[in-house]
């Protein structure tokens, strides 16, 4: 098992990027959650498959239909605080 945190930046917010992340996130049997950040990114921690969340990275670059992503940052991240179940948002 691998985990990974993600900040997106560009226009993630208000325009359903949570959501389809955590669509997204559920497809590929991730855990994790999505929430936003009051600097206008997108924090996303995702624990899983290694190959599951290196797909979701290449994902976070195209996003909702409605959203113009402008970089995503890499973390390397403990999945000790990271749910046992499910991805949710915030």
């Amino acid at each position: 098992m691998a985990a990974a945190k993600f900040f997106v930046q560009g226009r993630v917010q208000g325009v359903f990027f949570r959501d389809t992340t955590r669509r997204q996130a559920e497809k590929l049997k991730l855990r994790g959650y999505a929430i936003n950040l009051p600097d206008g990114r997108v924090e996303i921690v995702a624990a899983g498959d290694a190959g599951k969340i290196e797909a979701l990275e290449r994902w976070l670059w195209v996003g909702s239909a409605q959203s113009s992503v402008s970089g995503v940052e890499r973390l390397d991240h403990s999945e000790d605080d990271v749910a046992e179940e499910g991805f949710r948002t915030g």
